[in-house]
């Protein structure tokens, strides 16, 4: 497992588990969040997200997203930024991705 200096947990590209992804991804409201996250450098901040959650509800799906490999993030001031782990994932699961954000809504 990579860490951040905030200690924010993360798989190594070796470590993401498939079985994690999809389930991180079966719940509607992070499968929201990857949507916003999919343009190509796109980076959110984690009150920049536009779901209708408390904070802590949105802290877990973050951490979820995050543990599953699907996610990473980096700190900048007092803000955290979030990045899809496109590359990881289209190495690791060709087509995953790009077959769940094409899925009709």
């Amino acid at each position: 497992m990579a860490a951040t200096a905030q200690q924010y947990v993360y798989p190594d590209q070796d470590e993401i588990r498939i079985e994690a992804v999809l389930a991180a991804l079966a719940d509607p409201v992070r499968l929201d969040m990857v949507r916003q996250l999919a343009e190509p450098g796109t980076e959110i901040s984690c009150s920049g997200f536009d779901v209708a959650v408390t904070k802590s509800t949105l802290t877990h799906h973050l951490r979820t997203l995050r543990e599953a490999g699907i996610i990473m993030g980096r700190q900048q001031g007092t803000a955290r930024y979030n990045s899809l782990r496109r590359n990881d994932l289209d190495e690791l699961f060709p087509g995953l991705l790009q077959g769940v954000l094409a899925a009709r809504r």
